[in-house]
């Protein structure tokens, strides 16, 4: 825990202040590349608070250079929304892939991140309208309610998604991460007579294009190899 808290220190104080320095010197030390695996505890955790809800998503990063790293998260939804005019299911799977950048400048041998990427998503998914609500002007309510059971399947859609986020190192190798998602939607097969107001891996599409999203993860660095990096080391005053 006190590896976790200091961790986060270092993420907090990225710039090093003003102070002068007199001496620098040079050495040289090992960088970890490796594969980092994990889960969505977002998802996996509204599986058991919200009854309408089951989802996974499982994440991954590679370390391809120093800075960047290769990303990319594969998952599944199962969600029933009861909104005012209708109730519907959605059902399906996704997989995103893409880059992050890590602008955070590692003490040594640490291997925080506070980083931006990108990803393509795509989503395969079916949608389910299981009752939905009509103008009566008959009934004392004035509205209707219609038990469907309609199934649309072989539905899709791509999105581009914007990420931040940062990863701090909880224990050895294992990571505590958070990210934002912005999202804007590329593709979207509607099927007749209703539409994609949900999407695995997207969420809600009732904002048109755009969409947001957040994670939080916890994953584990699994090291392939190594390489070294110099660094300078400043003595200040």
């Amino acid at each position: 825990m006190l590896k976790f808290i200091f961790s986060l220190a270092l993420l907090a104080l990225s710039i090093n202040g003003n102070a002068q320095e007199k001496d620098t010197t040079t050495v040289s030390y090992p960088e970890r590349y490796g594969l980092r695996l994990g889960i969505d505890l977002h998802r996996l955790s509204k599986s058991f608070y919200e009854k309408d809800y089951k989802g996974l998503e499982i994440i991954g990063d590679y370390r391809l250079t120093q800075r960047f790293y290769l990303a990319g998260e594969l998952g599944n939804e199962d969600k029933t929304v009861d909104d005012d005019r209708l109730n519907f299911t959605t059902k399906g799977t996704y997989f995103k892939a893409g880059f992050d950048f890590n602008s955070f400048e590692n003490w040594l041998d640490m291997e925080n991140m506070i980083y931006v990427g990108m990803r393509y998503g795509v989503s395969s998914f079916s949608q389910t309208l299981n009752s939905y609500k009509t103008y009566e002007p008959t009934n004392y309510y004035g509205e209707n309610t219609v038990i469907s059971g309609v199934k649309y399947n072989g539905l899709n859609a791509s999105w581009i998604e914007i990420v931040g986020g940062v990863k701090a190192e909880l224990f050895s190798n294992l990571y505590l991460g958070f990210s934002l998602r912005l999202n804007y939607l590329v593709s979207n097969k509607i099927p007749n007579n209703f539409d994609n107001l949900y999407i695995p891996g997207f969420n809600r599409t009732y904002d048109g294009k755009f969409g947001t999203g957040i994670n939080y993860t916890l994953s584990y660095f699994i090291p392939i190899y190594k390489k070294n990096k110099s660094h300078s080391k400043s003595e200040k005053l």
